[in-house]
């Protein structure tokens, strides 16, 4: 969602989005680590090559996102006081 998107959302929304995030954050994590396993594979076995750089962009892309969208969640958790 937009930054303004989640501005709009009542408390209840919030709520739900941040518990959407926790179970969000152990998919991706193993994802990520599954991720970093076949790049380990690939450099061992064939060198470093351009799978391995998608590989490495999927993974800093997925950490980065998770990130930015848990900060403003957070953040407006903070200003509406509902942690």
């Amino acid at each position: 969602m937009e930054q303004k998107k989640l501005k709009e959302l009542t408390d209840e929304e919030i709520l739900r989005e941040a518990k959407k995030m926790k179970s969000t954050a152990i998919t991706n994590a193993v994802l990520i680590g599954f991720l970093i396993g076949i790049i380990i594979y690939s450099v061992v076995v064939n060198n470093f090559g351009f799978f391995t750089l998608i590989l490495l962009f999927v993974v800093y892309n997925m950490v980065n996102n998770s990130k930015f969208k848990k900060d403003e969640i957070e953040n407006l958790l903070k200003e509406r006081n509902l942690k």
